[in-house]
């Protein structure tokens, strides 16, 4: 009885509600004498204040969990990016102690993992434009690390370090990145098979594998927002650019600490911070035998910095006033040309196995003993 009492009171009281419903949309009935009913409407009120309130605290703590995601996917999920403290550690010791050694040294650990992100959050980036532009978008921001450099580089007037610094990323597309994938994919196989004559659009290849991953998985593809993609692209590149501009300076003060000549540097050492995201890249596909993708993101690379970067900065160079040429002296052209011949051969079967690799790598070697021993006239 006491039920049924309740629902025709209720009933009554959702019709006036209806009728003159003020702006909260709560009305609350004064004309009911029994006080167990009044009791009961009374909780209910205060129930539904108190989930209005929790949804408004939810509200509140969305934007603080978005970011807190968004960090962690981006910068606290890998362990490779405990080296980012280096970076602003490089230029704390510049700050206090001037040398130049350190500073090289700290900030090209410090660059490795922010190149590596950059690339990262390109990829994530290529998820929401299609895999033609998410293709174009790799090729552009694929060596935005050495751009920055070089450009930073052309400022200053030295012109002969973006010139060793590009014809290192050459010689490390083509020698390091290419050997380690060549050896890690044969670790795991013994002898694996590339196409030798379809690897002209390595960074659209490279998008379009990573959509057929995702889709073998059923998972789904982007990791972050595209408006998170593009927020920490500017991040990771306004980074690079302040941590290449104490990188670019220490070059010289490190040649003299370390008795090293410049163009050893330049050529290999420099190259390391920017070619870290085709590296994890490249062994990556290569273990999950995808050796096109492998060949395409080096020599893709390769491919542009020789027909993109290297005539960017001489454009950029003249917008400075500074007049850079192709003129890369006769020792550093004939490296270039015999490098070009080696991994030549070496893709004329199609095949590939760890001693392959491991003569890439090892010519890598002799190039960088080279350079370690020849007297570039031009510094």
């Amino acid at each position: 009885m006491m039920d049924y009492k309740l629902q025709i009171l209720r009933v009554k009281s959702n019709f006036e509600e209806m009728e003159s419903a003020d702006e909260t949309g709560i009305h609350v009935v004064d004309d009911i004498d029994d006080p167990e009913i009044r009791e009961v409407d009374a909780q209910q009120r205060r129930i539904q204040a108190f989930s209005v309130g929790l949804e408004g605290a939810g509200d509140r703590k969305t934007i603080g969990t978005v970011i807190y995601k968004s960090i962690y996917t981006v910068i606290l999920s890998k362990k490779f990016n405990l080296l980012i403290p280096f970076g602003p550690l490089a230029i704390f010791v510049q700050k206090k102690t001037n040398q130049n050694g350190w500073v090289f040294i700290l900030g090209l650990l410090g660059i490795m993992p922010l190149a590596e992100r950059l690339g990262y959050t390109t990829e994530q980036l290529a998820f929401y434009s299609g895999p033609t532009l998410g293709g174009l978008l790799n090729a552009t921001f694929g060596n935005a690390t050495e751009l920055i450099i070089s450009i930073y580089a052309l400022r200053t007037g030295r012109i002969r370090v973006v010139q060793l610094s590009l014809l290192g990323s050459l010689l490390s597309n083509l020698l390091f990145v290419l050997g380690i994938a060549f050896f890690s994919g044969g670790i795991v196989r013994k002898e694996q098979v590339f196409n030798k004559e379809g690897n002209q659009h390595g960074e659209i290849l490279y998008s379009d594998d990573q959509d057929q991953d995702q889709d073998e998985e059923g998972e789904a593809a982007p990791e972050i927002s595209k408006w998170e993609s593009v927020i920490w692209l500017g991040i990771t590149a306004a980074a690079i650019s302040i941590l290449s501009e104490y990188l670019v300076d220490a070059i010289e003060g490190t040649s003299l600490a370390w008795g090293v000549p410049v163009a050893f540097i330049s050529v290999i050492l420099l190259p390391i911070g920017g070619n870290t995201a085709a590296v994890t890249t490249s062994v990556m596909f290569a273990m999950k035998d995808k050796l096109d993708v492998s060949l395409g993101v080096a020599i893709g690379s390769s491919t542009q910095i020789s027909m993109f970067i290297i005539p960017f900065c001489v454009v950029v160079g003249w917008i400075f006033g500074r007049p850079v040429d192709l003129n890369f002296q006769l020792f550093e052209t004939a490296t270039l040309f015999m490098t070009v011949l080696f991994v030549a051969f070496m893709m004329q079967e199609g095949t590939s196995n760890y001693f392959k690799g491991l003569m890439l790598l090892f010519c890598y070697v002799l190039v960088a003993a080279s350079y370690f021993v020849h007297e570039d006239p031009s510094s």
